[in-house]
């Protein structure tokens, strides 16, 4: 069984990591070859379409961190709130995650949720 503390910790890391080579080798570390990421604003399945959207976020929003919350878990299942914001202020997002680990212990898919978004 993966350790899902660990695993969301990770995942998170990945968020924040924007040298892209660095990036997409934690990608493969941590996603299996199918995984899948979906939240209100994108559906991706697969190592590169996941690198891109985080690379996407990260164009979007230079220069803010994602900040992990509490993480819950039960058998392959992990839940958690995050924060992005300026790294030490008030987060300008919060989101919710719920990761699901395959067999290997890897992330096979990940389901957001934004819970806070700044007005348009």
């Amino acid at each position: 069984m993966a350790d899902l503390q660990q695993l969301a910790e990770r995942y998170i890391a990945t968020w924040n990591e924007t040298e892209p080579a660095a990036r997409r080798k934690l990608i493969d570390e941590l996603w299996s070859e199918g995984g899948s990421y979906t939240d209100p604003l994108m559906e991706v399945t697969g190592p590169a379409a996941i690198d891109a959207a985080i690379g996407a976020a990260q164009a979007q929003f230079p220069g803010l961190v994602f900040t992990l919350g509490a993480v819950d878990s039960h058998h392959n299942l992990a839940r958690f709130t995050w924060d992005l914001g300026p790294a030490g202020a008030e987060a300008l997002i919060v989101g919710f995650d719920v990761l699901v680990a395959d067999a290997d212990g890897r992330i096979g898919s990940v389901l957001g949720f934004l819970d806070k978004v700044p007005a348009a």
